[in-house]
């Protein structure tokens, strides 16, 4: 599933848009982009727009599907 983060820069004031491929790497990019700007809102096709919270119980089940191998 692909989700969109849009957020708004500190500086600039101007809406940006970042995609990631899973919930896991959405929510990492939202952490990071926390620190540089303010979080709009979450959107997939399937679930519409959300916050960060949502993300995270997204993320959560994602991982419970999905275990990451031992390396």
């Amino acid at each position: 599933m692909l989700y969109t983060i849009v957020f708004e820069s500190r500086a600039t004031r101007a809406l940006s848009a970042a995609d990631a491929k899973t919930a896991r790497q959405a929510l990492a990019l939202a952490e990071a982009l926390r620190l540089s700007g303010e979080i709009k809102y979450i959107k997939t096709l399937q679930e519409g727009e959300f916050g960060v919270e949502m993300l995270r119980l997204l993320a959560k089940e994602e991982c419970e599907e999905l275990p990451i191998a031992p390396g």
